[in-house]
């Protein structure tokens, strides 16, 4: 018997989650969609596909019958609105939650790279999740780049890490835009607690070009010198179990490596000069198409990833 969910957020990524959930969820069912703009088109969607909707938010949610039954909640709104659920839904301290805004709150999770320490650490003994433990998905620019640190991290120490995400701007919808501050913030921490490197750095980068590109991301991390034949190796699977959730998660070029000497370092803002290897993985994040089209691929990792989660968490 699949258990219920419940969805905040009716925006993009709220629906996108919904319609992944309807079409490959094993485990999982809609339960409700909850947002705050009645005329939303996510709403409206919900409405004809026969989906309990709720346009009160949190508060009207937990007025509704159907919140008893609800097991799981993914959060979609935005940072500052997670930080008002998350005092709601204290009382309810069985009530399982999946972030997907930059919020930070609770540990990070990257399902290829933690997804198994974190949660058996959280459910452990079938303990419930208590909501001052709830499972982050940092970002969506994190979700496609801190996996690579992370996989030179397991050959060579990492002392740098950065990533530049280029979405498509028709994909950033208002919840992505109010919170740019937050998204370099968590991706950056993320790419230190993850991915292993020693300081990160992130940038986005929202992309007019019309018609829209794909999602594109570029991994540099400068490491002590390493076999290059390993790293690669590790690049490659660990884009294999990203690919287990994220299909059209694929490196754009073969990894590329330069040498920094020792004679001629690199500044790094709070490391000061450092020489090593340079790894650089360009990778490429098509989307499922299943509500926004193919290009949307920073919406389908970040929900493929949450989906991915919330089905362990319950499981």
């Amino acid at each position: 018997m699949k258990r219920k969910a419940a969805i905040i957020g009716s925006g993009n990524i709220g629906t996108d989650l919904m319609i992944k959930i309807i079409r490959n969820s094993s485990e999982l069912e809609v339960g409700c969609l909850v947002g705050i703009d009645p005329e939303s088109d996510g709403l409206a969607r919900a409405k004809r596909m026969g989906i309990e909707t709720c346009s009160e938010g949190i508060d009207g949610l937990i007025q509704m019958e159907i919140w008893k039954e609800v097991d799981v909640i993914f959060d979609a709104t935005s940072a500052k609105a997670h930080l008002y659920n998350i005092e709601k839904i204290k009382p309810y301290p069985h009530k399982k939650i999946v972030d997907l805004t930059p919020a930070a709150v609770g540990p990070y999770v990257i399902p290829a790279v933690n997804f198994d320490t974190e949660l058996s650490n959280k459910l452990a003994l079938n303990t419930p999740i208590q909501t001052d433990s709830i499972l982050n998905m940092v970002t969506c620019g994190g979700q496609a780049t801190i996996p690579i640190v992370a996989a030179v991290s397991r050959i060579a120490n990492v002392y740098y890490g950065e990533i530049v995400a280029s979405i498509a701007s028709k994909s950033a919808g208002p919840g992505t835009r109010a919170n740019i501050d937050e998204f370099t913030e968590t991706t950056a921490e993320a790419i230190e607690k993850i991915g292993g490197a020693d300081k990160g750095k992130a940038v986005i980068i929202l992309n007019p070009a019309e018609p829209p590109l794909v999602m594109r991301d570029t991994v540099f991390t400068l490491s002590e010198q390493a076999d290059r034949e390993l790293i690669r190796e590790s690049i490659h699977h660990m884009v294999a179990e990203v690919q287990k959730y994220v299909p059209g998660y694929t490196l754009h070029q073969e990894v590329q490596f330069d040498d920094i000497p020792e004679d001629q370092p690199v500044f790094i803002e709070g490391l000061g000069y450092q020489h090593g290897l340079k790894t650089t993985v360009l990778l490429q994040v098509v989307g499922a198409g299943h509500y926004l089209p193919e290009y949307a691929g920073n919406l389908d990792i970040m929900t493929s990833a949450a989906l991915a989660v919330g089905e362990k968490m319950i499981g």
